[in-house]
């Protein structure tokens, strides 16, 4: 998370303005988006990982999936790809992401992503991103979402797209 990312600045149906945003410029302007992605990904087991934010990151500590802005050029899918590699060392093809749900929020859209991998793949986290990442099941990150674990903004996240996100989950298994 460097303060030199480029963001491409949106409209809320996720087009590029042609105006681009630095990251820790403060937030884009009033009406305008940056795109954020996340992956929920779930092991052939029927567990999805869940990792919990870095000490020194926004939110500290907290439980997420592997998210992050999409950088300038950078589609919602690519960026949700990116992310998850960067965070938790996990590869996935564009073709193995489904889109479970779109959040618009004050200043970003927010794309929920679902893959569907063979096993529990080992993971590998980004000290500075990530401090630990767990495989678990859905029941799992309802209760710990309820109990106020997840970083803030999945509150709202979750409150639109949870139902979604389990029919997502369990389609692929």
């Amino acid at each position: 998370m460097a303060d030199d990312e480029m963001w491409d600045v949106t409209d809320v149906q996720g087009t590029p303005t042609g105006t681009l945003h630095r990251r820790g410029d403060g937030p884009v302007p009033a009406g305008s988006f940056h795109i954020v992605a996340s992956v929920c990904v779930v092991a052939s087991t029927g567990r999805v990982l869940v990792s919990r934010r870095a000490e020194g990151k926004e939110y500290p500590l907290a439980w997420e999936f592997p998210a992050g802005s999409a950088l300038r050029g950078e589609s919602s899918r690519r960026g949700a790809i990116r992310e998850l590699d960067e965070e938790v060392g996990i590869s996935v093809l564009p073709d193995d992401l489904v889109l479970a749900g779109r959040v618009v929020e004050e200043r970003a859209l927010f794309d929920l992503w679902c893959a569907h991998v063979e096993g529990e793949p080992e993971v590998t986290v980004d000290p500075d991103e990530v401090l630990e990442a767990e495989w678990v099941d859905l029941a799992e990150v309802r209760r710990r979402w309820q109990a106020g674990l997840f970083a803030t903004p999945w509150n709202a996240r979750f409150a639109q797209l949870w139902e979604t996100l389990d029919d997502t989950v369990r389609g692929g298994l």
